[in-house]
């Protein structure tokens, strides 16, 4: 069963698992950033897919967060409803994380 309680003959990938081919500095600041993402409500679901992380708010909603871990970045893409397109950030640092971070929690309260 993955974390949407739906029933899937697929294998659990754990949130660990981005973190083995990262970076050092990158590892540091996805783990950062998940912490951020986890603390803007309880009702924040973390979805671990094989090449990324979802970040939804509920089901009726898709996500309004979507990470891609990659050796030195962390491409990050936003969405703040279904009519918008999503934006993309490439981020490596520290201060290009807290630099989206409001946008993250906007869009977390928008949708």
């Amino acid at each position: 069963m993955n974390k949407f309680g739906f029933l899937t003959d697929k294998a659990n990938i754990s949130f660990e698992s981005h973190l083995v081919n990262l970076g050092k500095d990158i590892e540091i600041l996805l783990v950062n950033l998940r912490e951020f993402v986890l603390s803007l409500g309880d009702n924040v679901i973390e979805e671990v897919r094989p090449h990324r992380i979802v970040y939804a708010k509920s089901l009726t909603f898709r996500y309004f967060l979507d990470i891609y871990p990659k050796n030195n970045d962390l491409i990050i893409g936003i969405r703040k409803n279904r009519k918008d397109p999503t934006k993309e950030y490439v981020v490596s640092n520290t201060q290009e994380i807290q630099s989206i971070e409001p946008e993250i929690k906007e869009a977390y309260e928008s949708i």
